[in-house]
């Protein structure tokens, strides 16, 4: 069994789901309790990002080059750009080596879902993050506003569901933009929606397609197989609740050693309880 020192998160989903926005929060919220997060950008198409990355894959090869030189689409490109990025992981490993290693890694990923709900390159990635003695918790964000309609909640959760099954790491689903819900009752009930209690919302074509809809939404209500943790980035509870879940799927922690104080400090503690 692998032996894990490191510890990351591997943030996926849709495109606008907010990715690169919780990789920044969640980086200023371990800084004010002292622990440094380390964030690798893994999309070589993106052109505006809201943090500093640490360790940036456009420093090895970009989308443009790629389609440049392969005459291939955008999505034909970023595979191909990944699968280089997985041939040499040599450089990866190189700048990794430069992190402390008590650092904590948020890896951003690009929005095309194909890459981790069917595809291998980020699993293959995870494996190789493995190896480097990295224990990875995978991150799933999905905008809050797809669970109040019903083929989007259902559409939400089998894409989160189909990641989970494919990467095979511990797994949190994260409901993002939180914050643009202003009444929190109603962000509760939300919460606490089951998707077959959506289903009189769903527009019904066909029996069959009716059919259908009934029988996964009953699966999923029936197995509890997706739940969500809501991220509200104003909220400083809501944000901790989220680290708090992750750090318990990678053990964050559990290996820190408690130094116990000496004798002098000991005596000291005394006189001032006295």
């Amino acid at each position: 069994m692998a032996q894990f020192s490191r510890y990351a998160q591997i943030v996926m989903g849709p495109a606008g789901s907010g990715k690169s926005t919780y990789c920044l929060i969640m980086q200023q919220h371990a800084g004010l309790l002292g622990k440094t997060i380390k964030i690798i950008n893994l999309d070589p198409a993106a052109e505006i990002i809201c943090y500093k990355p640490d360790l940036d894959i456009r420093k090895l090869v970009t989308l443009d080059d790629v389609m440049e030189e392969t005459e291939l689409g955008p999505n034909g490109g970023l595979v191909m750009a990944l699968e280089y990025l997985l041939e040499h992981t040599d450089w990866l490993k190189e700048t990794l080596d430069e992190f402390a290693d008590d650092d904590y890694i948020i890896i951003d990923c690009p929005g095309q879902i194909e890459l981790y709900t069917h595809m291998t390159i980020i699993k293959d990635f995870c494996k190789t993050m493995h190896e480097l003695s990295y224990n990875i918790c995978g991150i799933y964000t999905i905008d809050c506003t797809f669970i109040s309609d019903a083929s989007k909640f259902i559409s939400a959760s089998l894409m989160a569901l189909s990641a989970m099954n494919q990467m095979e790491i511990p797994h949190v689903n994260v409901l993002t933009k939180c914050d643009l819900i202003k009444n929190k009752k109603e962000l509760e009930d939300m919460l606490d929606t089951e998707p077959r209690d959506l289903l009189f919302d769903l527009p019904v074509y066909t029996t069959k397609f009716k059919n259908m809809s009934e029988k996964i939404a009953n699966v999923l209500s029936d197995f509890n197989l997706v739940n969500y943790i809501p991220l509200d980035i104003s909220d400083e509870e809501t944000i901790s609740a989220v680290m708090y879940q992750v750090d318990i799927c990678i053990q964050y922690g559990e290996t820190l050693e408690v130094y116990p104080k000496d004798n002098e400090d000991i005596e000291d503690d005394m006189e001032v309880d006295r």
